[in-house]
């Protein structure tokens, strides 16, 4: 089918098939969740959790290896200039267990903890973030996650190894024509025999281009003795009928290995589906619950390398008798990517490590992390450039050759753009989040909202919702935040004071599930098409969770004797900034344009300013907005490389 042919989907639909995908059930705590909820559970996260004594050893010895590999193994110019990894360097982090960080040692992994691994991929993007990208597609989302969450015995014994050491895997999900809308998937897996007969074309499979095994997603047709649905499949890449038809290339990441992939007619043994048929959507979803923090790790990286280089450059550059650091102006853009990047290393370890405890539900979490982490790191890397000024704005290698230091500032900033997409945009996430953050109230009062509910269905959804409401509501009139001495522990001696954070950060909260339940009650069934509302909600939650785990790591930093008194400076100033954030989100609320907004919008689709658009020539070439993904046999050569 063509791209335009793309069976049509319903909004209902769409929404259906993404809800199924869900965790329907919360089997653990939440600390987000709570918070949404007006709930601010100090006690789930405070004390700060601690990895084990082994599990730091061994984080800590492969980390050693790790850098010295960075330092003497990887030609991050080369990559750059080349737009490719190296054959001998993917070859390199072969030899070292690069591939297998995550993976059992049992199946010749290294057997890292989700902190630690974290770690290495923020060391390695440091250096190239090609190559943290690739280790992240590889085992964030790639084979090893799913097969480890719900693989069977066989499929972990068959594949792991291989994962650990020798081949490289890749998650295709994505269509010419198909993006966060999974409803619309078009590639099909038809049961044949003892297997299935796999046909479509996958778009943006990072890895693709040099992987060895896929994890595909792909519609089984429901038939007698088949479910149907969306499903999970492991497909060797040098199957007959599997061709990479083009190595795309980005604004940043340039050597990113990512293809288009065409299927014809391959046959995948039953053996290699993953799960049940039409489990393969949440097999992805939960997948991406720890997937997700891979993306964050390699952006708090990424501030910490800015405020390096932000560090030396304002204390060498002169301008008007002292230091540019000294100017007021640049001092704050310092100030900020300082405070920010123990934020976002507070958020990252903090996620981690109640990942690696898995005493918590960590799904929003884990996507709070990825949302703030993507959208801070672009602002960081922003603001580097121009304290850089021109030299921001040169390239490294224009750098070097007028004799100046090679700093990459803005490649930093193309490669870091694609994070705010990746992995689900910040307007998905902000979907995601806001329906995670309204669970509750939708277990008990959505039926009062679904238009297919009979009128008996309502009153019983009436009866459930106001026994909710009348223990809850009470709850978000008074709290701790309004207790002067409340978290009185974050006010040590000698210390910055940050017990007024965590009692703004809970007044704040129950404000939030205030203002929550009033849309709900306003809008109702309207709520889930007021984007701009809801996005601002969940980035008011993004604030007040990073402020949190920025003050709990403050604390636990000041208990183990590292650098204390700098952690709360660092805590309250990035505190101090997060509020103001959170009280322009707060009144933008309902201060905003965004009914307006939408009435410009329809007069653009309508063209009725088209004629603003005169006076201008457009450089686009031709072609279809959205290629021709019609299954078939490739007509283009092979341009996969096996390493």
């Amino acid at each position: 089918m063509t791209a335009s042919s793309v069976r049509p989907v319903s909004e209902r639909e769409a929404r259906r098939v993404a809800e199924a995908a869900r965790e329907q059930v919360w089997h653990k705590p939440s600390f987000a969740k709570e918070l949404f909820l007006g709930r601010f559970r100090l006690d789930l996260i405070h004390p700060h959790p601690a990895p084990a004594p082994d599990d730091v050893r061994r984080g800590e010895k492969f980390l050693e290896k790790l850098r010295e590999f960075c330092e003497t193994g990887i030609d991050a110019a080369r990559i750059e200039r080349e737009a490719k990894i190296p054959d001998e360097t993917i070859e390199g982090l072969k030899e070292l267990g690069a591939l297998g960080m995550k993976i059992d040692p049992k199946y010749g992994g290294a057997g890292l903890t989700q902190v630690y691994y974290n770690k290495a991929l923020a060391l390695v993007s440091s250096v190239s973030p090609a190559i943290g990208a690739l280790l992240s597609a590889h085992q964030s989302i790639g084979v090893p996650q799913p097969l480890k969450l719900f693989g069977t015995q066989e499929q972990k014994d068959i594949f792991l190894p291989r994962c650990a050491r020798t081949d490289i895997s890749a998650f295709l999900l994505t269509e010419p024509d198909v993006g966060s809308d999974p409803a619309r998937l078009a590639t099909t897996a038809v049961p044949e025999g003892d297997g299935y007969i796999l046909d479509g074309v996958k778009l943006w499979t990072t890895n693709g281009v040099v992987a060895d095994l896929l994890v595909v997603m792909a519609r089984v047709p429901a038939s007698e003795g088949h479910k149907g649905g969306i499903t999970a499949f492991i497909v060797e890449t040098a199957s007959e009928g599997v061709t990479v038809e083009n190595r795309n290339a980005f604004m940043g990441l340039r050597g990113l290995e990512n293809g288009v992939t065409r299927f014809h007619r391959v046959r995948v043994p039953a053996a290699n589906r993953i799960g049940p048929e039409g489990a393969g959507l949440k097999i992805a979803l939960t997948t991406l619950n720890t997937g997700r923090l891979s993306l964050p790790a390699m952006c708090a990286g990424s501030g910490k390398w800015c405020l390096k280089i932000a560090r030396e450059w304002s204390a060498a550059r002169e301008q008007w008798g002292k230091p540019i650091a000294r100017h007021e102006a640049v001092g704050a853009k310092i100030s900020f990517i300082a405070a920010t990047t123990f934020a976002l290393e507070a958020v990252i370890d903090l996620a981690s490590q109640m990942a690696d405890e898995d005493r918590n539900d960590i799904r929003i979490e884990a996507a709070l992390a990825k949302l703030y982490g993507s959208e801070m790191a672009w602002v960081m890397a922003d603001e580097l450039v121009q304290i850089r000024g021109g030299r921001g704005f040169e390239t490294a290698a224009s750098l070097a050759a007028r004799g100046e230091r090679a700093v990459p500032a803005e490649q930093m900033l193309r490669d870091l753009r694609i994070n705010r997409i990746f992995e689900g945009s910040t307007e998905i996430m902000h979907l995601l989040i806001a329906r995670e953050a309204v669970d509750a109230h939708l277990s008990v009062a959505g039926d009062l909202i679904d238009p297919d509910k009979s009128l008996s269905d309502k009153g019983k959804a009436a009866a459930k919702a106001g026994g909710f409401y009348a223990r809850w509501l009470p709850g978000l009139v008074t709290g701790p935040g309004q207790l002067p001495r409340a978290y009185a522990e974050f006010r040590p001696p000698g210390h910055r004071d940050l017990s007024p954070h965590l009692r703004y950060v809970e007044r704040s909260a129950r404000k939030l599930a205030r203002t929550t339940f009033y849309a709900m009650s306003r809008w109702q069934g309207r709520m889930e098409t007021k984007q701009g509302f809801l996005g601002r909600i969940v980035d008011i939650g993004a604030e007040l969770f990073a402020m949190s785990a920025a003050c709990v790591r403050a604390e636990m930093l000041r208990t183990t004797g590292d650098h204390g008194a700098e952690a709360y400076q660092l805590a309250d100033v990035f505190c101090r900034q997060a509020r103001i954030r959170a009280e322009e989100l707060f009144a933008r609320l309902w201060t905003n344009t965004d009914e307006l907004d939408r009435k410009v919008v329809s007069g653009v689709l309508a063209g009725s300013y088209t004629w603003l658009e005169e006076g201008v020539l457009d450089p686009s070439g031709d072609g279809p907005w959205i290629a021709d993904a019609t299954p078939g046999p490739a007509t283009k050569e092979n341009v996969h490389r096996r390493v």
